[in-house]
C-alpha cells in the first residue's frame, strides 16, 4: 500500500523517512506489523527497529562507523537508562566531535504510538481479524481467571467462618489484575494495556 497524498499535516514518522532519506522504510513498516506471510512484529519493536535506521543514517551522514554492532551498542548507550550518566555523556561527545548533532537524532526517534499513528492513518494498514480476537481471547481469559480467584477467595473465607477461624462478617472480594510498566512506573489495568498495545512511555 502506497502513502497517501493530500494536504494533511506529516506525521512524525513521514518527515523523519524523508529527512534521513530512509526510502522503503514505509513499507517495511507495514510488512512487518500486518505480518505479510510471517511472523508480525510488535509496534514497540518496529519504533527501536526505525530508530535503529535513523541513528544509522545520522552516523553515516559523519562519516562514523554504520556496523551493526556499532549502531546497536550507540542506541543502548544514549536510551537505555541502566547506562551510567558518564557513559552516556562520553558517547555524546564522541558524536559530537564527529559532527553529529544528538539532540536533533535523539528528538528525530519514535515512540511505537508515532508508528501505529503513520501504519493506521496514512498506510491505512489494518491487523487482521485473527489478530484482533487474538487480544479479546486473551483479555477474556484473564477475566476469567480473576473471577475465578474471586469465587475460589469468595469460598475459602466462607469455610474459615464456618470453621471459626475468621470473624463472621460480610467480606466483599475485588480482584484487578494490574500491570506496572518498570521502566517509568505507570500503572495499567490490564485490559487498558492490552488495548493501547503498551505503556505509553518510550
Amino acid at each position: 500500500m502506497t502513502d497517501k497524498t493530500d494536504n494533511r499535516r506529516r506525521t512524525k514518522v513521514e518527515r523523519v523517512i524523508d529527512d534521513y532519506d530512509l526510502e522503503g522504510w514505509g513499507a517495511r513498516l507495514e510488512a512487518e506489523w500486518i505480518g505479510d506471510g510471517t511472523e508480525r512484529t510488535s509496534l514497540r519493536d518496529l519504533a527501536t527497529k526505525f530508530n535503529l535506521a535513523v541513528l544509522r543514517a545520522a552516523l553515516r551522514d559523519a562519516g562514523m562507523s554504520t556496523i551493526t554492532a556499532d549502531v546497536e551498542s550507540t542506541y543502548h548507550t544514549l536510551t537505555d537508562d541502566d547506562v551510567s550518566q558518564s557513559d552516556k555523556i562520553r558517547k555524546r561527545r564522541e558524536l559530537e566531535r564527529n559532527g553529529v548533532d544528538v539532540d536533533e537524532v535523539l528528538s528525530d526517534f519514535v515512540t511505537h504510538q508515532a508508528v501505529h499513528t503513520y501504519l493506521t492513518n496514512v498506510r491505512e494498514a489494518e491487523l487482521t481479524r485473527d489478530d484482533e480476537d487474538r487480544a479479546e481471547r486473551k483479555k477474556e481469559t484473564i477475566q476469567r481467571l480473576a473471577n475465578k480467584t474471586r469465587v475460589v477467595t469468595d469460598s475459602t473465607l466462607d469455610e474459615l467462618v464456618r470453621a471459626d477461624l475468621l470473624t463472621d462478617s460480610d467480606y466483599d472480594v475485588f480482584v484487578n489484575v494490574r500491570v506496572v510498566c518498570d521502566k517509568c512506573g505507570t500503572d495499567y489495568g490490564v485490559d487498558e494495556l492490552i488495548e493501547q498495545g503498551g505503556c505509553d512511555c518510550q
